[in-house]
């Protein structure tokens, strides 16, 4: 938990100022009865109105400075707090946007959404709340020693209370703890469910599968509820518990201190100042139990967000990195590469070897499963080799940084991935600074100008979240006009055309040709209409090479691109 809290940074200082006031107001706090105790003995039971008058200003002085010191510790401990939630989440998300996929496989969306946002809030609240960590012990610790030099007769009653208080407690926390924990896991899992079920709310429409969904949800939802109501019935023992507790210990130190001052060995003013300090003890003693209520809740979220940021990446940019030109438009050659997922048994890719030049066109092709996207992901560094090498322009990849070598792609994804904004916007995001006439550019080769400008907004139209607004082909033809904006020296086309008709994707082909003439080209295509035309065609199975050439060598050569091809046309097409 430790590790968590140090992302508090400066507002460190400001948590030093609330343990300052806190210290004030207890020390405050603890005068109050022993004003009182004056006012009755030395006041009213001996007639003295002076005595009266000036214990009392005490008091009033007192109880100001209480009030005071409460206000700022509270208000700095909600700062604390404030910023302690903010820190995390720009940890959290920073250390999720820059991991791995395999670090991100690791937790899921759902779950690394509800660290970000409810373990981060648990946390807050901690931190709102541990200022009654901090004066539990003062108050209880004075009020034990400042009861037992008021009335040393009747110290055994507060033994006795502690104990009864503690058992209670210690029970409260062994029974709350699992709670807690298998409550944030239960959270995780309903998120999980809510995020499927709006993200696939077509597809479950579809299927009429409506009804099966909702009685998932209830099933998640009420495994939460029945979790958060075992913890609710915990909390509402406790509260009633602890006020009999402290209504019996009043009656215990009445009755007791009754034949005390009938024997004249005590004092009415003793006794009431004795009432008030174990009720601070007592007090002191809720404000624990409510720790211990918090604690576990907080070091549940606290291990969960240290688990995110304390997790490993495989992929780390070189301490002496090698510098590329530029304007390198070279070539990206694959020596000898495997890859295998962490944990598997068997390579993904094995011993794959190619040269992809400059001004030409490599396809990737194959059948589901063979590995395609896996070995466009390679140039990106989304994961690392095993073995082999990836050249650029002649340099391993490995020894360029992360963000130099992805400066240098232009990444067009299988799914078509839009954000909130404008549609000019979106198509800035492969370049922040690009001109309106290079947006207009992009938008023109992608073939998506003209349903831009037939919407009344034209660039300046807003995407609803994920460009729900618009058809597939529209968000494919977006998604490849932010990756022109860029201009980059390597162009990844992930099946990326498989959303457009025939005569757009011709067209597109036509555009792209001319638009990509100086910088690499690798297109993954399932359709082999979409990459006949390719310079250099490399065709996957199970993981392997199975063949690379041309489109005609290959179909005279390669017996599984010829399967691929004769599944989708027949030869009379092809000849």
């Amino acid at each position: 938990m430790l590790k968590v809290f140090k992302k508090m940074g400066t507002y460190g200082g400001y948590y030093a100022v609330v343990i300052v006031f806190i210290f004030i107001q207890s020390m405050a706090d603890l005068t109050l009865p022993k004003k009182m105790q004056v006012i009755i003995d030395q006041g009213i039971t001996q007639g003295n109105d002076a005595m009266i008058w000036e214990a009392g200003l005490q008091m009033l002085l007192f109880a100001a400075i209480v009030s005071v010191s409460a206000v700022i510790a509270s208000l700095l401990a909600a700062v604390c707090g404030a910023g302690l939630a903010k820190n995390l989440r720009r940890a959290v998300f920073t250390k999720v946007t820059g991991a791995t996929n395999n670090q991100l496989s690791q937790f899921g969306t759902a779950s690394l959404i509800t660290r970000t946002t409810n373990d981060v809030t648990q946390l807050q609240q901690f931190i709102v709340m541990s200022r009654l960590m901090i004066m539990a012990p003062v108050m209880g610790i004075g009020g034990v020693i400042m009861a037992v030099r008021t009335a040393p007769s009747l110290s055994w009653i507060i033994a006795a209370v502690i104990l009864v208080v503690a058992v209670f407690v210690v029970c409260i926390f062994i029974k709350g703890n699992p709670l807690f924990k298998a409550q944030q896991k239960k959270l995780d899992n309903l998120n999980q469910v809510m995020r499927e079920d709006l993200t696939g709310v077509r597809v479950i429409r579809a299927f009429n599968r409506t009804e099966k969904e909702q009685k998932r949800f209830e099933a998640a939802n009420a495994d939460l509820t029945g979790t958060a109501l075992k913890i609710a019935r915990l909390m509402a023992v406790m509260m009633p518990v602890t006020l009999l507790i402290m209504n019996l210990t009043t009656l215990l130190i009445t009755q007791v201190s009754a034949g005390l001052i009938d024997t004249g060995s005590l004092e009415v003013g003793q006794m009431s100042a004795f009432i008030q300090y174990v009720m601070q003890i007592m007090m002191s003693l809720i404000m624990v139990s409510m720790i211990f209520v918090f604690i576990p809740r907080a070091a549940v979220s606290a291990e969960r967000i240290n688990k995110v940021l304390a997790s490993e990446g495989e992929i780390f940019d070189p301490r002496q990195p090698a510098s590329l030109p530029e304007t390198g438009r070279g070539t990206l050659e694959f020596r000898d590469v495997t890859f295998r997922f962490a944990g598997a048994e068997e390579p993904v890719l094995s011993h794959i070897s190619f040269t992809a030049k400059a001004g030409q066109t490599t396809a990737v092709i194959g059948s589901t499963g063979a590995g395609k996207t896996t070995l466009i992901d390679l140039v990106s560094r989304f994961y690392d080799i095993e073995s082999g090498q990836i050249l650029l322009d002649g340099v391993d990849i490995r020894e360029i940084p992360q963000a130099g070598l992805r400066r240098r792609i232009g990444l067009v994804p299988q799914k078509a991935v839009l954000f909130t904004g404008t549609i000019a916007e979106n198509i800035r995001f492969g370049k922040e600074d690009a001109t309106d006439q290079e947006v207009r550019h992009a938008a023109q080769v992608a073939q998506a100008a003209d349903f831009i400008e037939s919407k009344p907004d034209g660039y300046d139209a807003l995407l609803a979240q994920g460009g729900v607004n618009l058809s597939g082909g529209q968000k494919q033809r977006l998604s490849i006009a932010r990756a022109l904006v860029r201009r980059p020296e390597i162009y990844i086309f992930d099946d990326s055309f498989s959303a457009l008709d025939f005569k757009t994707d011709a067209k597109l082909r036509a555009a792209l040709k001319e638009e990509t003439a100086d910088s690499i080209m690798l297109v993954v295509a399932q359709r082999v209409s979409t990459i006949m035309q390719a310079e250099q065609i490399l065709v996957l199975a199970d993981g392997e090479l199975a063949g690379a050439g041309t489109h005609k060598e290959l179909f005279e050569s390669c017996p599984v691109y010829r399967e691929i091809v004769l599944s989708q046309h027949s030869e009379e097409e092809i000849a």
